[in-house]
């Protein structure tokens, strides 16, 4: 998915009649127009035609011709991946608003995420181009509500459901613009010496420009063959009586050019099916067929050359790897697509390989995928680190020289990642590589982007953890994966989807006899309750949560949940419970000797004192709690605690020395860069 780049010029052959006719429907009036009404969404434009037909090419030069009437971009995604199962509408969706720079909630819905993207076009001249839908209902809820946008939808068939709309069915190219594209490939002189050879190979490959460019290819590769002879051996083959009609012609030609190719580049054009999402680098296609990188790459050029493999076109890939010069693979980092067209044939093929040797070629890739993480991860380490240092063990062509290009690999690779981490879940015979594949995809992604910003894709990563472990019966992980899940949850507003999660990851601990899991579930549910203001549940969930602590003397989590019981107390109007509380917690950074918790603590101590009616209790409180920040050497907290101190002595009607704390906080704050430590409890928000 991306803004597209603009069409280079030369790569688009005939369709002439197509493209009037498709310009003309966007002229045409609509229903509601012819009705009197103004169109309160955009309009539809669909290609409809079998892969292979030259669909996305039509789609694509008819956005360059309108893209300057829509100054606010092309925005190009796929709805179908390359194994041919349909996109989700709300990956898709999160693409389009990831274009744009619009944050997307962790775990968000279909509907919601829908809903934002109609939102986010609805002030916006967009071209939308919704390439490979399977049907209306994957493109019905991205259409804008906008009619000063356009929708550019290619499909196999009739998008029913979706009104006012016409389909441009594609059928075989005319042969004049047949010829024209073979002889891209072959030169004039092999098309004018024979012209009739060229008219009767562009019938034998039905006028399809798939099965056209893998025959131009085919010549490319050899050229003392002339087009005669390559006519002549396609109608010597058996018809492929498995494809459907429409289909025979390109996969007569795809079984010439497999069969034509060495025994090592056939098996690696077989094996690429299994490359994530259909993007194959030399990282992939090495992995795969076992060899050497430099091997790799030069077949993969030459597959290019052939037809069997494009450039990949998305701009946001193409910039993450020309960032990433320099990094692994040194020179080997282009990126290439499987056209869709021919992964079908391909993993027909395959099938037909020994499955122990697939299954092989895919361990190898997702190892290799791993330690790329473990790298790109390893990048943000400090020097020194006991990452960079395990780093500088590995081969050249697995390091990145730095953080910038690890990162610029990683964007570059996001799609493939997911879909390769998606993959080896769903294969489940290589359970223990599927989990290292996710988790080190969790702390790249983590590292270089930070928690909050990787929320959305670390949210569905946490599922394909959840996925294994129930698979496995791994209740270890299991509460660890709804822990996280949880957590995100929570953070996005969905309280009770949480506590759903917490309440099946204590389950899981306690399956496992993970005491560090049971107590972080219990203590979450507290978390969860407090969040929905029933304090009675949240103090009762905090209080199973220290009887844990406190049975195996964990002193910094006894602290914090004395600190979280007396928030709770403290918001109910129970202050008595809420001191006693404090004063514990007190108790428990003394004995760690942390004297910043102590003053803080005091502090809070000190709060509840005044809400409950006693000012003079609270002053000395403060007071204390101000000396114990002095001990500390803590400025920022000290002059924050001055500052409370400040509005107590204002609320008892002392306001001389009311100022002369605010003076003393202000030097203080001068002392230090700029902004004051803030020390806020939870009862503020009360």
């Amino acid at each position: 998915m991306a803004v597209e780049p603009p069409e280079r010029e030369g790569e688009f052959f005939g369709r002439v009649r197509e493209l009037a006719l498709l310009r003309g429907d966007i002229e045409r009036a609509g229903l509601n127009t012819l009705s009197g009404r103004k169109e309160p969404r955009a309009r539809v434009l669909l290609i409809a035609g079998r892969p292979g037909s030259g669909r996305t090419a039509l789609a694509r030069e008819l956005a360059r011709e309108l893209g300057d009437g829509h100054p606010d971009g092309v925005v190009r995604v796929r709805l179908t991946e390359a194994d041919g199962e349909p996109v989700p509408t709300e990956r898709t969706a999160r693409e389009i608003l990831g274009t744009f720079g619009v944050a997307t909630p962790p775990g968000a819905g279909e509907d919601e995420l829908s809903f934002m993207v109609r939102e986010t076009l609805a002030e916006r001249r967009v071209l939308l181009l919704l390439d490979d839908a399977v049907d209306a209902e994957q493109v019905d809820p991205l259409v804008p509500d906008n009619p000063e946008c356009l929708v550019v939808a290619v499909a196999q068939g009739p998008l029913t459901g979706i009104p006012d709309v016409r389909p441009c069915t594609l059928g075989g190219m005319d042969t004049k613009a047949a010829i024209e594209l073979l002889t891209r490939f072959t030169g004039a002189v092999r098309i004018t010496v024979d012209p009739q050879a060229a008219e009767s190979l562009a019938e034998e490959c039905g006028g399809q420009p798939a099965a056209l460019v893998l025959a131009g290819g085919w010549l490319a590769a050899r050229p003392m063959a002339s087009v005669a002879d390559l006519t002549k051996r396609l109608r010597t083959l058996v018809p492929e009586p498995e494809w459907p009609a429409g289909t025979r012609p390109l996969a007569r030609v795809f079984r010439l050019v497999h069969e034509s190719l060495p025994a090592p580049a056939a098996r690696m054009l077989r094996l690429l099916a299994l490359a994530p999402a259909g993007f194959v680098d030399a990282h992939t296609a090495a992995a795969l067929a076992g060899c050497s990188l430099q091997d790799a790459a030069a077949l993969l050029d030459e597959f290019a050359a052939r037809g069997l493999l494009r450039t990949a076109d998305d701009q946001f890939v193409r910039q993450g790897a020309s960032a990433n010069r320099g990094g692994p693979g040194r020179g080997e980092d282009d990126q290439y697509s499987l056209p869709g067209c021919l992964v079908p044939m391909l993993r027909t093929l395959l099938a037909a390989d020994r499955p122990a040797e697939v299954q092989l070629a895919r361990a190898r890739m997702l190892e290799r995928t791993v330690r790329l993480l473990q790298s790109c991860r390893a990048a943000t380490e400090p020097e020194g680190s006991p990452a960079r240092t395990r780093l500088a063990a590995l081969p050249s062509s697995l390091r990145f020289p730095h953080a910038p290009a690890a990162a610029a690999w990683l964007d570059s690779r996001e799609r493939a990642l997911l879909a390769s981490a998606r993959l080896a879940v769903a294969d489940g015979e290589l359970d223990t590589l599927a989990r290292r594949l996710v988790a080190a995809l969790v702390r790249a992604v983590a590292a270089h982007r930070g928690t909050e910003a990787a929320a959305p894709e670390l949210y569905g990563l946490h599922h394909l953890v959840l996925d294994i472990a129930e698979r496995r019966e791994l209740h270890r992980e299991r509460a660890a994966a709804l822990l996280n899940i949880g957590d995100l949850d929570a953070r996005t507003g969905r309280t009770q989807d949480a506590l759903v999660r917490y309440r099946a990851a204590l389950d899981a601990g306690r399956a496992a006899g993970d005491l560090y899991a049971t107590g972080r579930a219990m203590e979450s549910l507290g978390g969860a309750h407090q969040d929905l203001r029933d304090w009675q549940r949240a103090a009762d969930w905090y209080g199973r949560a220290l009887s844990q602590r406190l049975s195996r003397g964990e002193r910094a989590d006894e602290a914090r949940l004395y600190g979280r019981l007396a928030t709770v107390h403290t918001y109910a109007g129970r202050y008595g419970e809420a001191l006693r509380n404090w004063r514990a917690a007190l108790a428990s950074h003394r004995r760690l000797g942390d004297l910043p918790g102590q003053a803080r603590a005091l502090s809070e101590a000190a709060r509840v004192q005044e809400y409950a009616g006693r000012p003079q209790e609270s002053l000395r409180t403060c007071q204390e709690a101000v000396a114990w920040a002095r001990a500390a050497g803590d400025l920022r907290l000290q002059a924050a605690l001055q500052l409370r101190l400040a509005d107590t002595l204002d609320r008892l009607g002392d306001s001389a020395a009311a100022r002369l704390h605010r003076s003393a906080a202000d030097r203080l704050l001068e002392e230090t860069d700029g902004n004051a430590y803030e020390t806020r409890g939870a009862s503020d928000e009360g």
